[in-house]
């Protein structure tokens, strides 16, 4: 096996142990439901119960019940042949989100600005992307927008020294728009290929804080009318429905452009992502699933549809 086709299988085996709760969940569940009794409506309907239980939401899994339903009444269905159902269906909601992060050459720098709630991975998922782009031979600088914790200032040093970029930071307290400001000159003068801004874990009922995002945004136009070219939301897949409201507040605030979905493996509600997918088509350019600085990885719809339905492959 050569090395491209040992790290496939590598990540592989990450996203299928890091969905388990997940695939456990539905699996079981699953199981249980169809290995009893031939299939009928209750047994459809209990299904349906199933998925909506595992956050996939109320239309995708009406969906998927409908899928496995027809043609199937009062036969014997194995296990194994709704989870490949179940598979199909989700990669098929899924397949249209699947986009790169595509850093476009004319941009100089490209600005990434990446929001999202306390606690959601904000700042590791800033560094394991800054250390990605540096992999392609980008040159990086991250700025230490979320003033409001010295720790987020502290930890983003950390990963600007592990990914080898240079880190503009302050003092805690200080104004984050002035220092976005600051950050996106040095980085046109260093002539550098991408500039992270972290922000500070705004919550979405918070009204003051979006309002400093909105600033932010302002004043880096003020400098390039194009940026930020990109605006990334990262989102913990532990929150489950909570989720969906957060990408309907960032979206409104700031244009989120694409998702980063963290903390997969810590939870059996992966099935958001599915739900998101189907209600606000927004781009899902990575997932993670644990720690690691290769824990971050491009979303693959048709592997991550295999993992949640627990389908080895």
């Amino acid at each position: 096996m050569n090395d491209r086709a040992n790290q496939k299988r590598s990540w592989w085996q990450r996203l299928s142990s890091g969905l388990k709760r997940t695939s456990a969940s539905i699996g079981g569940a699953i199981s249980d439901i169809v290995s009893k009794r031939k299939l009928d409506a209750a047994t459809i309907d209990e299904l349906e119960e199933v998925l909506i239980r595992a956050d996939l939401g109320v239309a995708t899994a009406a969906r998927i019940a409908a899928a496995v339903g027809e043609g199937r009444h009062d036969k014997t269905v194995t296990p194994d042949e709704v989870k490949k159902i179940l598979a199909a269906e989700v990669e098929t909601i899924l397949a249209p989100a699947a986009q790169p992060l595509v850093i476009e050459g004319g941009a100089r720098p490209f600005v990434i600005l990446v929001v999202g709630v306390n606690g959601s991975g904000k700042t590791t998922t800033i560094g394991k992307l800054a250390a990605k782009l540096r992999g392609e031979g980008r040159k990086v600088m991250l700025a230490a927008g979320d003033t409001f914790r010295a720790a987020a200032i502290d930890q983003l040093k950390i990963w600007g020294e592990r990914s080898g970029s240079p880190v503009v930071a302050s003092s805690p307290g200080a104004d984050s728009a002035s220092l976005a400001f600051e950050a996106l000159e040095k980085a046109r003068a260093q002539a550098l290929d991408v500039l992270i801004l972290d922000t500070a874990g705004r919550l979405q009922n918070k009204a003051a804080l979006m309002g400093e995002l909105e600033k932010i945004i302002r004043v880096i136009k003020k400098l390039d009318a194009s940026a930020p070219h990109a605006v990334l939301l990262v989102l913990d897949a532990t929150v489950g429905q909570n989720a969906l409201s957060q990408v309907e507040e960032f979206s409104r605030t700031a244009g989120v452009t694409g998702l980063v979905m963290t903390k997969l493996d810590g939870t059996a509600r992966g099935g958001i992502l599915v739900a998101i997918a189907a209600k606000h088509r927004l781009p899902i350019h990575f997932i993670g699933v644990g720690e690691g600085l290769d824990d971050l990885a491009p979303f693959q719809a048709g592997d991550f549809a295999r993992a949640i339905a627990g389908i080895a492959t």
